[in-house]
C-alpha cells in the first residue's frame, strides 16, 4: 500500500509540475477533466446517481453545465458570463427536476447543484490563479498552503496533539495540530516568497504577503478536508472513487484543494499589487 501511494504521489507531482508551468488550454483541460471526475464522484456518494443506470438526467445537466462553465471562464473575460452561467446550470437543473417529475426529489435536484459548485466551480480558480499576474508562482500556494499544511498538522499533532478539534467528526485531529500546519504553511510560504517570487516581484515586498496566504490558505484547507470527510460518515462511505490507487477519488485526494484555491485567488487580489 505505502509503494503504491508513493508511486502515485509521484505521478500527480509530475502531472502537476507539467500542467501548472504550462498553463492555459492544458491546464483547463486537466481540471475539466478533475471536475467532471469529482461530479460523478460526489453524485454517487450524494445519491444522484441511479443504480443500474450509466447517467441519469441530473447528471447530464451537471456534466453540460460543467463544459458551460469551463468555456466561459477559459474563452469570456467577462466574471458577470462566469456567473451567469452558473445561474444558467441552476435553471438546468430546475428545468429537469419540473419536466420529469416526480422522478427526482428535492434534495437530489439541490445535491447535483451543490456537487457542480462544490468541485468543478471550485476546482476552477486554480486555472484563473494561474492566469493572474504572477500566477506562475501563486499557483503553487495553493498545493504548498493544502499539502504542507497537511504535513505540519500530522506531525504536531502526533508530537504534541492534546485537544480534540472535532471529536465527533474526526478524532485524531488536534487543535495543537490544525496551528502547526498553519504556522508550517506560513514559513514555506514565506521561504517560497523570499527566495523565489521576492527577486521577480519589485512592486513590493512579497515575502510576508505569501507567508499570510500559506497561513490562512492553511486553515481554510483544513476546512476542507473536515468538510469531505463529513460528507463521507453521512453517506456512509469510505472513499470517494478509486481512480488514484492508493488515495481513493479525486474528492479524496483533492479535497484541501477545492477550498484553497477560491481563498489563494481571493487573497492574490486584495495583497499584491
Amino acid at each position: 500500500m505505502f509503494l503504491t501511494r508513493l508511486f502515485s504521489s509521484v505521478v500527480l507531482v509530475i502531472i502537476a509540475l507539467v500542467t501548472l508551468l504550462q498553463g492555459s488550454y492544458l491546464l483547463a483541460a486537466v481540471l475539466l477533466f478533475i471536475s467532471l471526475v469529482a461530479y460523478n464522484e460526489l453524485s454517487k456518494a450524494c445519491k444522484i446517481h441511479t443504480e443500474g443506470q450509466y447517467l441519469n438526467a441530473l447528471e447530464i445537466m451537471g456534466a453540460i453545465g460543467i463544459f458551460v462553465y469551463y468555456g466561459m471562464v477559459v474563452f469570456s473575460e467577462s466574471q458577470a458570463a462566469q456567473m451567469l452561467s452558473v445561474l444558467f446550470v441552476l435553471i438546468g437543473f430546475m428545468f429537469v427536476y419540473v419536466f420529469t417529475f416526480p422522478k427526482y426529489h428535492a434534495p437530489q435536484v439541490m445535491s447535483a447543484f451543490f456537487s457542480f459548485a462544490y468541485a468543478p466551480v471550485m476546482f476552477s480558480f486554480i486555472y484563473q490563479t494561474r492566469e493572474l499576474k504572477y500566477g506562475i508562482y501563486l499557483v503553487w500556494m495553493i498545493f504548498i498552503s493544502s499539502w504542507v499544511c497537511d504535513s505540519c498538522a500530522y506531525l504536531t499533532g502526533m508530537l504534541i496533539g492534546k485537544h480534540k478539534m472535532t471529536p465527533k467528526l474526526s478524532p485524531k485531529k488536534s487543535i495543537e495540530g490544525a496551528i502547526g500546519g498553519m504556522i508550517g504553511s506560513a514559513l514555506a510560504g514565506g521561504l517560497f516568497g523570499y527566495f523565489v517570487v521576492e527577486k521577480v516581484v519589485q512592486e513590493q515586498r512579497i515575502t510576508w504577503v505569501f507567508a499570510v496566504i500559506g497561513a490562512v490558505g492553511a486553515m481554510i484547507s483544513q476546512i476542507g478536508d473536515l468538510a469531505a470527510s463529513a460528507i463521507k460518515r453521512n453517506y456512509e462511505i469510505k472513499d470517494y472513487g478509486h481512480l488514484i490507487p492508493g488515495h481513493g477519488g479525486i474528492m479524496d485526494r483533492f479535497d484541501s484543494v477545492i477550498f484553497t484555491a477560491p481563498m489563494i485567488y481571493g487573497l492574490a487580489l486584495l495583497l499584491i499589487k
